[in-house]
């Protein structure tokens, strides 16, 4: 997730087989070795798990295969570079014609707990929607929205977290748009090679970040000869120009204060401050009209917009945005995202997430223009997730293992001075969706589906929306792009009813692009 798109952006996640389990070892380390290299060491040496389960989905029961264990990286000298865990499911008997989804959180620096244990897989804790989800214990229950009964699943954590390490002094070869993209590339082509999957259909799902992953590794593995079926976006964030603080140069910004404009309006339309609201779906839309109409006409004008212009302008955006047209002026017809968290419920002194806005919590300082250090989506389901992985991992899939399972590594990829490269094709900020549109050019019967949810402000949907429109690919190809806009916020799945919905969406698409 994006916070999972760490702080840098805005302030700013398995066809197995029963063969015995390979062990992936590092050398071992010599007695001097640094606890790191020792460590490293370790996560190389714990067998797959395999593990047989059942779950019931659309009223039919699937028997599959659990395996969680680890693939090693190499460099070019095929000397290893890193341990990668992941966690698969497959169908007992499916065969390798079954289709096979690799899916990924993002970050960039994140695990993919959050994917594993709420989205799709064949088991969810149960956290709670929209509020706080209070102390343990927590349940991990069989999910009826499990995507297990249309492809075989390979839920992959991030080079370093999870489980898997790197080698120590091999970090740079992964903290990158490019390195990420290429360790991602070699991780899904050992996997095919070692579990006989070349000739499957193949999808990849990423989640914030790792849309941005998808895009550019789409393209990456068509030119290793691996066709891809499908990409499913969810949360996207695939032009990082079209963001705060990045915005193109020919607009002075103002890109963003347009394309996030509809995720504050339905932020608003969710806590009862529009009055005589409509439906969302049509509120939604008549912002979305305004915002690419008469409001990106206002701020293109700039200083010559006049002042019954500018003042027909700010009421409006007091309507759909719930908060007095005297703010707006003062604010200059420009409400960035981080200021509206604090301002729309301040008489309650009360903030709303930045990764699903029907989350809240209270302000430490009323008359302060900043929220609290935390997001109140994370405070409510940090604890249920960490909880279920360590807990599902270890005690339900039994992989034995006492290395400490990362939920992230921001510490890491941003310990003494360094950063992630965001360089992609030489050029900062990053821009993956020329990636995309020339793996859906080259195979053009690639389809994509794009979710997101009307309450998130890492990455709203509008920009997504609009990133998708402007590929610039042929026409014909545009009918290949599926929208599933959901009354959610990042984690389309924290709202169960959202989850089932998107279920479907994606039940149909996947038949879609098999040809089914």
């Amino acid at each position: 997730m994006l916070k999972k798109l760490f702080p840098l952006l805005l302030c700013v996640a398995f066809a197995g087989s029963m063969l015995p389990a390979a062990v992936h070892a590092a050398p071992a380390p010599a007695p001097s070795a640094s606890p790191a290299a020792a460590e490293a060491a370790q996560a190389g040496e714990t067998q797959d798990a395999v593990t047989q389960h059942t779950v019931a989905i659309g009223g039919q029961t699937y028997a599959y295969t659990a395996r969680a264990g680890t693939l090693t990286l190499t460099d070019d000298n095929d000397k290893p570079t890193a341990n990668v865990f992941y966690t698969a499911y497959t169908l007992d008997n499916g065969g390798s014609s079954r289709p096979v989804t690799f899916i990924y959180n993002g970050g960039p620096g994140s695990s993919t707990m959050w994917l594993r244990m709420g989205s799709f897989g064949p088991v969810r804790v149960q956290a709670a929607n929209g509020k706080p989800s209070g102390p343990p214990p927590y349940r991990i229950e069989d999910n009826p929205n499990s995507l297990l009964d249309k492809s075989d699943l390979v839920f992959i954590d991030m080079p370093d977290s999870g489980f898997g390490r790197i080698i120590p002094g091999k970090e740079k070869q992964f903290f990158g748009v490019d390195q990420d993209v290429a360790a991602f590339g070699q991780f899904i082509q050992r996997y095919i090679t070692k579990f006989h999957r070349w000739n499957s259909p193949k999808f990849l799902f990423g989640e914030s970040y790792g849309t941005t992953r998808s895009a550019a590794l789409a393209d990456y593995l068509l030119g290793k000869g691996v066709g891809l079926n499908g990409v499913v976006l969810l949360s996207s964030i695939l032009n990082f120009g079209l963001d705060y603080g990045n915005g193109e140069p020919n607009a002075s910004g103002d890109w963003a204060y347009v394309l996030y404009l509809p995720t504050e309006a339905a932020t608003a339309w969710y806590h009862d401050k529009v009055p005589n609201k409509p439906a969302l779906s049509t509120f939604v839309q008549q912002v979305e009209d305004f915002a690419m109409g008469d409001y990106l006409s206002a701020l293109y004008k700039g200083a010559s917009l006049g002042s019954s212009e500018r003042n027909a302008v700010a009421r409006r955006l007091s309507y759909f945005l719930g908060i007095p047209e005297s703010y707006v002026l003062n604010s200059n017809l420009r409400i960035p995202y981080d200021r509206y968290q604090r301002e729309l419920l301040r008489g309650q002194n009360v903030v709303f997430g930045r990764l699903d806005s029907r989350y809240t919590t209270y302000g430490l300082q009323q008359a302060s223009n900043e929220g609290p250090p935390w997001d109140p989506t994370d405070s409510s389901i940090d604890a249920p997730y960490t909880t279920a992985i360590n807990a599902y991992l270890r005690d339900d899939l039994k992989y034995n293992t006492p290395l400490q399972y990362r939920t992230n590594i921001y510490g890491i990829i941003y310990a003494n001075g360094s950063s992630w490269d965001f360089t992609h094709n030489h050029r900062e900020p990053t821009n993956v969706a020329p990636d995309l549109a020339d793996a859906m050019t080259q195979n053009p019967s690639l389809k994509v589906f794009s979710a997101n949810g009307y309450y998130d402000f890492a990455t709203p949907f509008f920009a997504t929306q609009y990133t998708l429109q402007h590929l610039q690919i042929a026409p014909p190809l545009e009918n290949n792009i599926t929208f599933g806009f959901y009354e959610s916020g990042h984690m389309v799945y924290l709202n169960d009813a959202a989850l089932g919905q998107f279920k479907a969406d994606l039940s149909r698409w996947y038949d879609s692009a098999l040809g089914r």
